[in-house]
């Protein structure tokens, strides 16, 4: 099966705590968070110090039905939404995921990558764990309920302690308790709100703002918080370390009405573009998105070069999985099904595409090649980020460095290869810079660009080293 051209990040979370219609808060703070996962989804709620849940394949609209809520009901909910980077995707791997250990229940939701997770769960095979699916995320798991003999508190800051990576996590107790985890790095957004005085955690504040929560504060690195009866308790680890969010989340994945470090997604996006612009002006009719990444960026490279932005290629948004196949005849059909060019606006013209990122680059050479048969004269490409040289190993789906274009072909050589007039991709230091971060060379992790990892993985750090473990 052939990877997607879109990079792809592994999930989203969301929790409530005490709040009457908790499932129905966390469904709608799901549908906010779709985008960071389309394989899976699921719910767990406490009732009656137990928990119950409900998960299944596809998005989040297909697997809750009223009938399905009406079973949800809970003083307290947790949710996910999933891609995979580590374990198959199947219903087994959704989450969250459940436990149940001396008669007490515990469902966890998690977003990131264990990077020590093959030599973890070799460990724990060995002093006797057996394992119901292949996610890191279980790892976890078994690793507190082995440290519940310290107590709850030191088992959840045991855990954390034990664990190398990017990860977020939310647990939800039988009891009804919510507890938010963020790894000592910071990778993986977490952020805390409150709705109706009832706290909310979520990926990002998107989802606080649909279910109308006010947003708090983003977890600190390496920060727990319990909330539960007596209120919301913060355990922040004694020892600090470098904060190495990851740079892509502004670059990609998060929703453009999303927010960190107090800095909107959706502005810093523009940010890129105006740096572009500045790093790499060329003189062209028009500059244009391919929906529905570039948008934002191109939208400030216009502004600052004073080249009119347009649409040129318009986005069907109604794009499913196709299950009938096309003809042979239909050449090209996974690409032009999601987007068309608008003809008569780009026939002679000479056009600056911006672009997020070019990863495997398939999809970028197929579309400029229609281009060209349009009548396009010149077509120029800005990419709103350095050239992905490196694999990730905390979460995004490129894991390899064989499937980076950039980390084989020079920036000429990709020029000739997508058929591109010029090509420029923004400086790290342009990168870093239009963020609008104090100090972001301390702040963002960087590895994909610079070959530079914050935190030691395992040798063996592949989806199919874990799952054959």
């Amino acid at each position: 099966m052939n990877k997607p051209e879109r990079p792809r990040d592994e999930c989203g979370i969301f929790g409530i705590f005490d709040h009457p219609e908790a499932a129905k808060i966390t469904y709608f703070g799901l549908y906010a968070l779709q985008h960071r996962g389309q394989e899976s989804a699921g719910i767990a709620v406490a009732r009656d110090k137990n928990i119950f849940v409900h998960k299944g394949m596809g998005l989040v609209p297909d697997i809750f039905d009223m009938d399905d809520m009406r079973q949800l009901e809970g003083q307290s909910a947790i949710g996910h939404v999933r891609y995979s980077t580590t374990g198959s995707s199947v219903l087994r791997n959704a989450q969250p995921f459940f436990a149940r250990h001396k008669g007490k229940t515990y469902a966890v939701a998690h977003n990131g990558n264990l990077v020590n997770a093959n030599s973890l769960k070799k460990e724990l095979e060995e002093e006797g764990s057996i394992f119901q699916t292949t996610m890191d995320s279980e790892i976890a798991i078994h690793i507190f309920i082995k440290n519940l003999q310290y107590g709850f508190t030191e088992a959840l800051q045991r855990t954390v302690a034990k664990l190398k990576g990017a990860f977020s996590f939310i647990v939800l107790t039988g009891k009804g308790e919510v507890v938010g985890i963020k790894d000592p790095n910071g990778f993986r957004p977490l952020c805390l709100g409150k709705l109706n005085e009832k706290y909310v955690l979520a990926s990002e504040t998107c989802a606080l703002d649909l279910v109308q929560a006010e947003f708090i504060r983003e977890l600190d690195p390496g920060e727990i918080v319990i909330i539960g009866e007596n209120g919301l308790t913060s355990i922040k680890p004694e020892k600090k370390t470098r904060r190495t969010f990851c740079i892509f989340e502004y670059i990609y994945f998060a929703r453009p009405d999303s927010t960190f470090f107090g800095k909107n997604v959706y502005l810093v996006r523009k940010e890129h573009g105006k740096e572009l612009a500045r790093e790499a002006h060329v003189d062209a009719d028009l500059v244009m998105p391919f929906p529905d990444s570039g948008n934002y960026a191109a939208i400030g490279y216009s502004e600052e070069s004073g080249i009119p932005f347009e649409m040129g290629m318009i986005r069907n948004h109604y794009v499913g999985r196709t299950f009938i196949q096309p003809t042979q005849s239909m050449r090209d059909f996974g690409v032009r099904v999601k987007l068309n060019p608008v003809k008569e606006l780009l026939k002679g013209k000479d056009i600056i595409i911006i672009e997020d990122s070019i990863i495997r680059g398939t999809t970028a050479k197929t579309r400029v090649k229609e281009l060209r048969k349009l009548g396009v004269q010149k077509v120029h490409m800005r990419i709103s980020c350095p050239p992905h040289r490196h694999p990730c190993f905390y979460g995004i789906d490129f894991s390899s460095k064989g499937e980076l274009i950039a980390a084989k072909k020079s920036i000429e050589e990709l020029r000739e290869y997508l058929g591109l007039d010029t090509l420029h991709y923004l400086s790290l230091d342009g990168l870093l810079r239009s963020t609008g971060v104090d100090d972001p060379e301390n702040n963002f992790c960087k590895a994909c660009f610079d070959g530079k990892y914050p935190v030691a993985y395992d040798e063996c750090f592949t989806k199919d080293c874990l799952e054959n473990g």
